[in-house]
């Protein structure tokens, strides 16, 4: 027998409900996941982020809140190439796709690059089980570090080269590269990603579908989360696959993509100023969801 929830939420880390900032999670986001997840909404998070970052940032904080006996959460690390679950008990086991992880060579690579050309600027994620990822310092400034970016991403891909591995960068293959693409360069406002080809948000969304199969859960409804372009791939699968879907953009001024076949969401559909973006509307929405178990879903 299926459970059949109202809705399901399947949330980015960074931006809706980590700080881009400080990497924190407001406490409060933390308490409406839980309250949202004891009501039987499944909340599944869907990131680029490592496990370990999850562990860290996410469940240790449900754990001391307290997490109810019998839920469960999920969470797809790394764009789709590891995932694992975590209850009143903590995490699970790691799944690790190995087929989808960068050469460890390369990997070693780009460590030894950011130690010795990028340290003021970024770091080198140790956590990290398949894909390459270098993140900005904390207090490292963020227009300085997004110039150095620049520098880091072209040196990315030069090393890729020398590795003979095909690489693309904003869906285009890097020039002179003879190779099958099978890698990709994608930087955000924080971070460089390298990483196959297979991976992204939509692998993801793959995956929660297949967790919550074994539970039986069919959601009548997905609200899916994210402050990138790049997360519209989540609610595009569920389109393509027949699921009523719902995206919330927490940072739109990067654009939204026209012809959509599914609502696109913003803070200022919950009557907030265009500026509240990032955590501060992730926080917003979990408001109104916890507002709303009770009665009629009034935006979809």
């Amino acid at each position: 027998m299926h459970t059949t929830p109202a809705f399901a939420l399947l949330l980015d880390v960074d931006g809706p409900i980590a700080s881009p900032e400080t990497r924190d999670v407001n406490p409060e986001i933390i308490e409406l996941m839980l309250d949202l997840a004891t009501a039987g909404i499944p909340v599944v998070f869907n990131t680029g982020r490592s496990d370990e970052f999850i562990k860290r940032q996410v469940m240790e904080p449900m754990l001391a809140v307290g997490i109810p006996q019998g839920l469960k959460f999920h969470a797809i690390c790394e764009k789709g190439a590891t995932w694992f679950s975590f209850s009143q008990s903590g995490a699970g086991e790691i799944y690790v796709d190995t087929d989808l992880a960068v050469p460890v060579e390369y990997s070693a690579e780009v460590r030894e690059l950011v130690n010795s050309r990028f340290a003021k600027y970024m770091f080198f994620d140790e956590t990290k089980l398949a894909m390459v990822s270098v993140e900005q310092h904390i207090e490292a400034n963020n227009t300085e570090y997004r110039t150095v970016q620049e520098d880091f991403d072209v040196a990315a891909i030069e090393a890729m080269k020398r590795h003979d591995l095909g690489v693309e960068r904003l869906d285009k293959q890097y020039p002179d590269s003879d190779c099958a693409i099978s890698y990709r360069v994608d930087p955000t406002i924080i971070s460089t990603d390298v990483e196959s080809v297979q991976l992204g948000k939509d692998l993801g969304a793959r995956r929660t579908l297949e967790l919550l199969a074994v539970d039986s859960i069919v959601p009548m409804q997905w609200f899916t989360v994210g402050d990138s372009r790049t997360d519209y791939a989540m609610a595009d699968w569920l389109a393509e696959h027949g699921h009523q879907v719902s995206h919330v953009d927490v940072r739109p001024s990067d654009g939204i993509p026209a012809g959509k076949p599914y609502p696109v969401l913003t803070a200022e559909d919950l009557g907030l100023a265009a500026d509240i973006i990032h955590d501060h509307a992730g926080l917003a929405f979990l408001r109104h969801w916890r507002a709303q178990l009770s009665e009629p879903l009034a935006i979809h």
